[in-house]
């Protein structure tokens, strides 16, 4: 995983390694986390924590469905 951006602006890119995505990760200083949340990435290619509004991008191609 790898910052997209500044980190003012909160923006995280993804790939497959990082999957199941979860907010807060695990670098974020325990004093600074709130509850786990899980999101799902794989079907839009981006995806936002309700808790901190940290936005998530999908780096390459999204993965299959898997049946």
């Amino acid at each position: 995983m790898s910052e997209g951006k500044a980190l003012d602006q909160q923006v995280i890119l993804v790939s497959e390694k990082d999957l199941p995505l979860h907010c807060p990760q695990p670098a974020v200083a325990l004093w600074n986390t709130h509850p786990r949340v899980f999101l799902d990435i794989t079907k839009t290619g981006h995806a936002q924590c309700p808790y901190c509004g940290t936005k998530y991008e999908w780096q390459g191609p999204l993965p299959k469905a898997q049946h």
